[in-house]
């Protein structure tokens, strides 16, 4: 008995749980804890006490916690994906409507598609101009004017 339940119940409930919140989160947190009630139910079903078993969950999802997680994430690449509006970043754009922050006026063309655009330092800059996009913001391009050097790069 396990917190005044049976002990294969109270793994099969850990098991449940671990696996539910795995689900909902999809962050290989609790799918360790998971595999740690799995070895505490397989003790409990061999007869061992309640130590053993709540030693054998402890370890067992600790270990795989701190050696498997870091492993598997390399391999899921679960953190953020890059859209194709990326792909602007760094490219030439010309200005096609004056951008002007304070009247939030202003669109580029960069690749063949119109993008509102505001300003990196704030400025106004000219319609026809040259500039960079430095980054996006939203449904923004932050742009900023390219200059003689930068144009001499090219």
């Amino acid at each position: 008995m396990l917190f005044g339940i049976d002990s294969l119940y109270f793994w099969l409930a850990v098991i449940i749980i671990s696996v539910a919140v795995e689900a909902f989160t999809l962050d290989l947190c609790a799918i360790w804890f998971a595999a740690g009630g799995v070895a505490a139910l397989v003790a409990a079903s061999c007869g061992a006490g309640a130590t053993p078993q709540l030693l054998l969950f402890a370890v067992l999802s600790a270990v795989m916690l701190l050696l498997l997680r870091p492993f598997c994430r390399r391999f899921l690449k679960t953190g953020a994906q890059p859209t194709n509006a990326d792909r602007i970043i760094g490219q030439t754009a010309v200005v096609s409507e004056p951008i002007d922050n304070l009247r939030e006026t202003g669109a580029v063309r960069v690749l063949g598609k119109e993008w509102t655009a505001r300003s990196a330092d704030g400025g106004t800059i000219a319609a026809g101009t040259l500039v960079t996009v430095a980054e996006i913001r939203g449904v923004k391009a932050i742009v900023r004017e390219k200059t003689e050097i930068n144009r001499e790069k090219e």
